[in-house]
């Protein structure tokens, strides 16, 4: 049997996170989507079914992956073929796989769908929709446990259960508890890899949630880190005060975080809250940047996705700021923003727009396309080799792809604001 990972149209609301990455690479816990997969699915995944401006950037980042536009591109060796949802959070149990052809399901939407081969001729991003309908009305329908992530603040939402059963496997794989560190709550509850250093003065709170300490993890004297939380390889934690939340490798994090993913590889290192959100990759946010993740008047927070609102029936939701983008000191997130790549964000005392897509910079009150695509790359290509990350063709590639792919969006929104300023004007 083959397994295949495949994204469905529901990425696009999974956008700004979505927007450099295929869903299956999103974080949630300890590990991304696809690493939880793999653990409990019977074999590793060997192809995936994106977006065809991510194929290439795919096959650079997942070496091990066939990733294509159409099944017709891979070989299909085997009989049957496992077609597995990008979006799916998998449970922290082994994936029995039926003994026939069958359709998995959670609230209606397609979990994965067990196919011969025959039936993927042709199969691509183009007819998926239609071929998973298909299938679902002529073959057994089984229920899949898990979640199925609709919109980004279900994956922050999810992040605390998803930790305990990272839990549970860390602790199956003998990661050893801490020791000679200042904890409340049960000490087996926080994990600690074996080359992790916590300076004296660190305090750990294990009550409400574990937490876990991966490898070359650094956490400075007068921290504060409460579960349930994990702190990715080479993450250091710099006199923080953190109210759980998940930490990708190579992060810099300082001020107060609460409920948030920072997915790696990026700066929050000074003083500035951070709340239930989710932040990208090669994102610096500067000094004193503040995300509101609070209504003033408590009410549940509406979102403007793919041009809709929708209401979360949440109370607290932060920002989700897409990869490079980038704040000056002071900057402040509005409630339930949206932010997408390659951003320039300087503060000036007020708000920024809940919603800004991609290449766009804010300053002084105003809001211009960034189209210095060259000297964008430049600084990507610096920051990324900071922390030995090469900067490859397929990302150079991607960026030129990106910027062309979301100029629609962001000339309607950039006129929109201009519009609004004509009319405050009159």
């Amino acid at each position: 049997m083959q397994v295949c990972v495949f994204e469905d149209a529901g990425v696009r609301n999974l956008q700004p996170l979505t927007l450099t990455r295929p869903a299956f690479d999103l974080r949630c816990g300890a590990v991304t989507l696809l690493e939880r997969m793999e653990r409990y699915l019977p074999q590793r995944v060997g192809h995936a079914l994106v977006r065809p401006e991510l194929v290439a950037l795919c096959r650079d980042q997942h070496p091990q992956l066939q990733a294509c536009v159409s099944i017709e591109e891979s070989t299909v060796e085997h009989e049957l073929v496992l077609l597995v949802n990008a979006r799916w959070l998998a449970p922290a149990e082994p994936f029995v796989v039926p003994d026939r052809p069958a359709i998995g399901h959670i609230d209606d939407r397609v979990i994965y769908a067990l196919v011969p081969s025959s039936e993927l001729r042709g199969l691509s991003r183009t007819n998926l929709a239609w071929r998973l309908a298909e299938w679902k009305h002529t073959l057994p329908n089984l229920p899949v446990a898990g979640r199925i992530l609709d919109y980004p603040w279900e994956v922050v939402e999810s992040n605390g259960l998803a930790l305990e059963d990272d839990y549970v496997h860390w602790w199956q794989q003998g990661v050893p508890e801490a020791r000679n560190v200042s904890i409340s709550g049960p000490t087996e509850r926080c994990l600690v890899a074996h080359d992790a250093e916590i300076e004296p003065m660190v305090h750990i709170d294990t009550r409400k949630g574990p937490v876990l300490i991966d490898r070359g993890a650094f956490l400075q004297a007068f921290s504060r880190v409460e579960g349930p939380c994990y702190i990715g390889a080479g993450t250091r934690i710099v006199g923080a005060s953190i109210h759980g939340g998940s930490f990708g490798p190579e992060c810099r994090i300082g001020g107060e975080v609460e409920r948030s993913i920072v997915h790696g590889y990026s700066n929050k290192a000074h003083e500035g809250f951070l709340g239930h959100s989710y932040v990208g990759e090669w994102v610096n946010l500067a000094a004193g940047t503040q995300t509101s993740d609070l209504r003033t008047d408590y009410r549940a927070i509406q979102m403007l996705i793919d041009g809709k609102s929708v209401d979360t029936g949440l109370l607290k939701i932060g920002s989700f700021i897409g990869d490079h983008t980038k704040t000056s000191l002071n900057a402040l997130f509005n409630t339930g923003s949206l932010i997408g790549a390659f951003c320039q964000l300087l503060g000036n005392g007020e708000l920024l727009p809940r919603v800004l897509p991609s290449f766009c910079r804010g300053a002084h009150g105003k809001l211009h396309e960034r189209n210095d695509l060259r000297a964008m790359i430049s600084t990507a290509r610096t920051v990324m080799a900071r922390r030995n990350i090469p900067w490859t063709d397929p990302c150079e590639e991607f960026v030129f792809t990106l910027f062309e792919e979301t100029a629609s969006e962001r000339r309607q929104i950039l006129g929109d604001s201009e519009m609004g300023r004509r009319r405050r004007v009159i």
